[in-house]
């Protein structure tokens, strides 16, 4: 049984541990200085970020969740736990909040891309860089309620 919930200081050091295992787990297109560079601006504000945590039972966080606004700046799943559909359960709070919602996705992160659109998100755009400026290209995700 999953339950969505919000996250706690306490949750800090997991958050961060199923960010790190999802980034190597799906974003090989990375290099070392920059995958590294990332991690240390992760670990500068993931834990007091204010998350949707995908929780089991036992209140262990599967996944986590980051929303501003509209816009939907993390979403990261414990790879361990990745097909069970926990990213879904994550949206799909989402998506019970709110009546659209955007994104950006790494282009090179296919696995990302698919889900994405599986779950109805269209593409409305691209950037070449990140947006630290970094070159690995972004797609820009649109999901829209239809009433």
């Amino acid at each position: 049984m999953i339950a969505i919930r919000v996250s706690t200081p306490r949750d800090g050091e997991r958050v961060v541990n199923i960010w790190r295992d999802a980034v190597d787990a799906t974003h090989d297109f990375l290099t070392p200085e920059d995958r590294a560079e990332i991690e240390n601006e992760v670990r500068d504000f993931l834990p007091a970020a204010p998350l949707w945590l995908a929780v089991d039972a036992d209140d262990r966080a599967l996944g986590f969740m980051l929303l501003d606004g509209g816009h939907m700046e993390a979403l990261f799943v414990d790879p361990a736990n990745r097909g069970v559909g926990i990213g879904r359960a994550l949206v799909l709070h989402g998506l019970s909040l709110l009546t659209t919602m955007t994104t950006d996705v790494n282009e090179q992160n296919a696995q990302a891309v698919g889900f994405y659109e599986r779950m109805g998100f269209r593409r409305i755009g691209r950037s070449e860089k990140d947006s630290q400026g970094r070159d690995y290209p972004l797609l820009h995700l649109r999901f829209d309620r239809t009433v």
